[in-house]
């Protein structure tokens, strides 16, 4: 049972969070029905109609390309800027390139605040629309701001509920972890996922709601409706720490990690964008000359329900719809995921935990047969009767223009076999979990797919 502070606040023991984290999970109405829940965003989104239009780069406002380095930044020097980045590695098909990449260096605060309501624990979710959603309003966290949003270098309004997470007692805090965004698209970002225990006083509002974990993992089934920003902090809850039946010990996981980490060679080197090979500039993108991987676009948005009415910015805009998938198997009744040590130019420590599978397929049609990612034809082969999990989900739309991937996650029969080159290990999801409480283990796309299974165990 919570004990109160010499502060009124609610304190609990870490050995009650798993349980409560779990009956809440079990509970699949709270304070509103799931049929009342999905009626509530629908009734959010006419309120969060943004207008989203494609303009060339002259149009752009207060972001403009360096004239020495022709590196795309805003004029405050702060949001983000768009920079090369030279890369060589041991890993993959291809082993040097060069390639714009996302500059984001200070760190973001995603958070989810909790609350008991009739004695089960409730998560702060708001309804949000960002202008590279595929399908504009999603679920989003409490809070999802970068450090220049909160602290307002737009000029304009507070982010709401800011103040629980910025000034956070630590007696209230359940997850609080820095956490990698997407390595081939950000150079060494980190957000800072939060989780924080708040009492009665915080209430909900037209664009906040009050919903159980259980209530959470049934949205997670569908297509493009909790973002990305709420996977990841879901993803970072604690729970009990049953190592047991994993096929590996916790000392043999850490050692494997440590051992990619050491095996892999990556050198990454922050260039000009003018610099980078094979990539071209005209007056509305920045593309590579293939024609594959990803273009840099500019947008003007329109949006009523923001800090901002109207802002222009750069986002990035991938080609294809990725194929993120973990293959799933039984050893003596004990679900494992099969985890891949992947290594990415924009890792702030080379190598991070990712699914069985990520790519975009149409990435790697040039290459060889061999030079295939491993499994990814298995994935898209998959039954039906064997897929536990698949959902199209899409990547955080303040920064990405309709990227999206389909999350998988397939069950494997007996006879399946892992590559004998080291780069795979079957891990258990509380193995995953356990790893989930220390920053830098597991990347985004991994920690998507720690909430599903989740929410499918």
């Amino acid at each position: 049972m919570p004990t109160a502070t010499s502060t009124g606040l609610l304190r609990h023991t870490d050995a009650a969070l798993p349980r409560r984290i779990a009956e809440s999970a079990a509970t699949v109405d709270g304070v509103l029905t799931h049929r009342e829940v999905l009626a509530w965003l629908e009734s959010r989104r006419p309120h969060h109609v943004q207008e989203v239009r494609r303009i060339p780069f002259a149009e752009l406002g207060s972001w403009g390309f360096d004239p020495g380095t022709g590196d795309l930044a805003h004029a405050s020097g702060r949001f983000f800027s768009v920079g090369g980045l030279r890369v060589r590695s041991d890993f993959g098909p291809v082993r040097e390139w060069s390639q714009p990449i996302i500059h984001q260096p200070e760190i973001g605060i995603l958070g989810i605040a909790v609350r008991e309501i009739g004695g089960v624990l409730h998560c702060l979710m708001q309804a949000k629309a960002e202008p590279g959603n595929p399908n504009g309003l999603q679920l989003a966290p409490t809070v999802q701001a970068t450090r220049s949003n909160y602290t307002r270098v737009h000029g304009g309004r507070v982010v709401p509920h800011l103040d629980h997470f910025a000034e956070a007692d630590p007696r209230q805090v359940i997850a609080d972890v820095l956490q990698s965004e997407q390595g081939a698209w950000f150079y060494r970002k980190r957000n800072r996922n939060m989780v924080v225990e708040v009492g009665p006083e915080v209430e909900s509002g037209d664009d906040f709601q009050w919903l159980t974990l259980g209530q959470l993992h049934r949205l997670l089934l569908l297509d493009n409706v909790v973002n990305m920003d709420a996977r990841t902090v879901l993803s970072c809850l604690p729970a009990a720490a049953d190592t047991a039946g994993g096929l590996h010990t916790t000392a043999e996981v850490l050692s494997w990690i440590t051992r990619m980490h050491t095996e892999h060679e990556l050198a990454t080197e922050p260039v000009p964008l003018r610099e980078i090979e094979r990539w071209h500039r005209t007056d509305d993108a920045i593309a590579h000359e293939s024609g594959r991987f990803f273009s840099v676009v500019a947008v003007d948005v329109r949006a009523g329900c923001r800090e901002v009415d109207s802002w222009q910015q750069p986002l990035l805009e991938p080609h294809g719809t990725g194929v993120v998938a973990l293959l799933v198997k039984r050893f003596d009744g004990v679900v494992h995921a099969l985890i891949n040590a992947r290594v990415e130019p924009g890792y702030l420590d080379v190598v991070e935990l990712a699914p069985t599978v990520q790519c975009v397929p149409e990435n790697y049609r040039h290459l060889p047969p061999g030079s295939r990612p491993p499994y990814v034809d298995l994935v898209r082969a998959r039954r039906p009767e064997r897929t536990w999990f698949d959902v199209e989900l899409s990547e955080e739309g303040g920064r990405f223009y309709d990227a999206r991937s389909r999350y998988v996650i397939l069950e494997v029969d007996d006879g399946f076999s892992v590559r004998p080159d080291g780069q795979f290990q079957w891990l258990t999801l509380s193995q995953l979990t356990v790893l989930l409480q220390h920053r830098h283990y597991l990347n985004v796309q991994a920690r998507t797919l720690v909430a599903a299974l989740r929410a499918l165990t």
